[in-house]
């Protein structure tokens, strides 16, 4: 497998559910396409896999088989799109990569209106402050909608029934000063405690971007809530992103501390591997994220700060740590 191809893979392989490297040249994870299977949660019947000097996906599950360039594509636009371009500048061409040359058209810019958030601060919320004053959190850096359905359609169609709405916190995700997205934290009982909206897909799904010194380290964790709770830090809303085409060259990854879940010892495994930093958590810490860590008492920044790992010392942590 050529050098681009598995840079691509590993950059994708945080949204595939659980990824795994079998051998060399071989990823097995559940397939996106069809969702594998829906009584088996475990099963994982997607694979990308190498032939000769081509590099392909096939689904055992719904029998999907395509080359990795159209599976990219089909998976993720955007990464696609910086995909052809790497491609191209190496001069690749080969039967299972078939696409036109880049055109390259400079066109005038087109501005677009800069979108704010138009809602009241969580804290005009009795039920949202309520929550987020429980968790040690501010509700004045937050928002409150008392029709979260209602208020995403006003920005961008995504429901077909508003019949049975409900309140939600709003976690705003800005970047370059414009609203870009936006989470939703359910205050009743939902089945999907958070919602992301993107307004803008080709966006970063980051919380905190426009607030970070960049050539500095940053800290990145999984969810908004915790990094509130450490300077210089962002998070991701979804799936690991790759910062460094946002300008991110120092990151430290903050993953919870849950050592038996497969996913999570997964994306350490894989940040490891990449070279990046990551922090791994001490023995005597049992609580599970950040704001869990907070609310018991301890000096978060500190216990960060101490525990940040690279390289083979990182390799050798994670490996005490994980427990699968």
């Amino acid at each position: 497998m050529d050098h681009v191809d598995a840079k691509y893979v590993s950059l994708l392989s945080s949204r595939l559910e659980k990824f795994k490297r079998v051998k060399s040249n071989l990823y097995n994870f559940r397939c996106p396409i069809c969702g594998d299977s829906q009584k088996n949660k475990s099963k994982t019947r997607g694979y990308i896999y190498q032939v000769k000097a081509n590099t392909n996906f096939k689904c055992h599950n719904c029998g999907a088989s395509m080359s990795f360039n159209n599976f990219l594509k089909k998976i993720d636009t955007s990464l696609h799109k910086e995909y052809v371009m790497e491609k191209f500048k190496d001069g690749f061409t080969g039967k299972n990569f078939v696409v036109d040359k880049p055109i390259l058209n400079f066109k005038a810019p087109v501005f677009k209106k800069k979108k704010n958030i138009e809602l009241p601060k969580a804290s005009t919320s009795p039920n949202a402050s309520g929550y987020l004053l429980s968790r040690q959190l501010n509700p004045s850096e937050f928002y409150y909608a008392e029709k979260f359905k209602k208020y995403t359609n006003s920005l961008k169609h995504t429901f077909d029934d508003v019949k049975h709405d409900e309140s939600r916190i709003i976690i705003p995700l800005f970047y370059n000063q414009n609203l870009v997205g936006f989470q939703g934290r359910s205050l009743g009982l939902s089945r999907v405690k958070y919602i992301t909206i993107m307004l803008d897909d080709d966006a970063p799904k980051i919380y905190g971007l426009d607030e970070i010194a960049k050539s500095e380290p940053v800290y990145i964790t999984e969810g908004p809530f915790d990094s509130t709770f450490l300077r210089n830090s962002i998070a991701m809303c979804g799936a690991d992103a790759d910062v460094d085409r946002w300008g991110i060259s120092n990151p430290i990854w903050i993953y919870d501390n849950e050592p038996r879940n497969t996913e999570i010892v997964g994306r350490i495994g894989r940040t490891i591997d990449r070279g990046d930093s990551v922090v791994i958590w001490p023995s005597n810490i049992d609580e599970k994220d950040i704001n869990d860590m907070v609310m018991c008492g301890h000096d978060v920044q500190k216990l960060v700060e101490s525990n940040v790992y690279s390289g083979l010392e990182a390799q050798l942590k994670f490996a005490t740590w994980k427990k699968v």
